[in-house]
């Protein structure tokens, strides 16, 4: 359920919002200023021109606030709803020139942010063809909109990995690297970091073979992430794992042709990087009438 879905940080919202406008100088639209007469009024049809999943519309609705208190949006599209070819997501009528010097920011986040939860659901569904793993995004957002981005990811029915550096902790190749340097093994580091870290933080870690999964499974992490495995690798990992809690999570070579079977290979979690660095955006129109 859509009412279950945490929305987007408010506050972030009107920064993203009054910088991306900032950012296009919708407030000095000078070709809208020469031409179109403060008081004349219009009219504007959000177009769905390509099938998929509405999300953004509070969004759109702050950035014609940010233009004029009196252009007034009337959503027929809800975010998390599925809309067709030729479907109107969403009306906006209000002064005329505030609607043009705002359309340009309102069309890219909600067709970014449609794209996204649209992808999404693809993944969603066809994962759970394979099995009951959940799908997970990353941290490869685009820089500025990761508040926005995850927001689309959960409209989508996917779940939220860490959102910062600060909010999780997950050991990388890098890392265990740099403690293979000072001779440090995987399940000493393990238990060093145990020992400095808060009782609340689970502790994941990335493994790339066989051997490193044994390591792994021998120290006391909580999720082990099973980076550009095959599902049969993975598969023979998990199946071999003793039975005491600890979650798998399958990342690396995700995409709609392989997820199913990734899925199926007994993963709890699939996290994947395309859902915000390869979402296309929603092809959606904003058709203006002038009144």
């Amino acid at each position: 359920m859509l009412d279950e879905v945490l929305p987007p940080d408010p506050r972030e919202v009107m920064r993203i919002v009054r910088r991306a406008l900032a950012e296009d100088r919708a407030y000095h639209d000078v070709t809208t200023r020469a031409t179109v007469p403060s008081d004349q009024r219009g009219r504007g049809a959000f177009l769905v021109k390509a099938p998929g999943v509405i999300c953004g519309m509070e969004v759109v609705r702050a950035v014609f606030a940010e233009m004029s208190d009196e252009l007034e949006l009337e959503v027929f599209a809800p975010d998390g709803s599925y809309a067709e070819v030729r479907h109107v997501a969403a009306e906006v009528r209000g002064p005329l020139a505030a609607m043009l010097s705002g359309e340009r920011v309102a069309l890219n986040l909600l067709q970014r942010m449609s794209g996204i939860a649209t992808m999404t659901k693809r993944f969603v569904e066809t994962a759970a063809e394979g099995g009951p793993a959940q799908i997970l995004d990353t941290r490869k957002t685009t820089p500025g909109l990761r508040e926005l981005e995850r927001y689309a990811v959960r409209v989508g029915g996917g779940r939220n990995h860490r959102d910062t550096l600060a909010d999780g902790l997950l050991i990388k190749d890098n890392h265990i690297n740099a403690a293979v340097k000072r001779g440090v093994s995987i399940p000493d580091l393990i238990e060093e970091v145990r020992r400095t870290i808060p009782h609340t933080l689970r502790i994941e870690i990335e493994v790339t073979d066989g051997a490193m999964a044994l390591l792994a499974l021998a120290s006391d992490a909580d999720t082990i992430l099973l980076d550009n495995m095959s599902p049969e690798e993975m598969r023979q990992i998990i199946d071999d794992a003793p039975d005491d809690g600890i979650l798998f999570e399958a990342s690396g070579g995700v995409n709609l042709e392989t997820v199913r079977e990734i899925a199926a290979s007994g993963v709890h979690l699939i996290s994947v990087g395309a859902l915000t660095h390869s979402a296309p955006a929603l092809d959606i129109s904003l058709e203006i009438e002038a009144l």
